[in-house]
This record gives structure tokens, sequence and C-alpha cells, in this order.
């Protein structure tokens, strides 16, 4: 099953780190992923996003305002 997974962020070092260990993550789990950048305001906007980096999984914002590990986005990965 695919994960449809956006990473928001202006492109700063952390929105990059995020959108790396997403990469990692679900190479690590053999989970068939698709991964959108977005840098454009008004659609984090649209997405709820206010705090970057953000990620989005499947339909919900998991997070905000950080950078989470790979062990932390398999989980959510996983579920």
């Amino acid at each position: 099953m695919t994960k449809f997974v956006k990473v928001f962020g202006p492109g700063c070092l952390k929105c990059e780190t995020l959108y790396e260990n997403v990469k990692k993550a679900a190479e690590e789990l053999g989970i068939e992923t698709f991964i959108e950048k977005v840098q454009d305001i008004k659609q984090m906007a649209l997405f709820g996003v206010f705090k970057t980096p953000g990620l989005w999984i499947d339909g919900q914002v998991v997070s905000q305002g950080e950078v989470l590990s790979v062990e932390e986005i398999k989980k959510l990965l996983s579920k």
C-alpha cells in the first residue's frame, strides 16, 4: 500500500533533514511512499501547517515545528 507524504517548509536545513529522514524511514520499512515537498505558504496554510517543518501523512498533519527522527517516522508510517 502506497503512503502519501508531504513535507512542508521553505527549504531550510530542518526541512531538508526531515525530508531525508522520511525517505530513509520509508526505505528501511520497504514501504512504497510518494513524498512531496511543499514550499508554498498558501498551501501550508490550506493544510493547517503553521510551524515548519511540517509533516503530513495520508491525510493528516502528524508533526509541526520539529524534525522527527527516522525511528519516529517509521512508527508513523507503520500505522
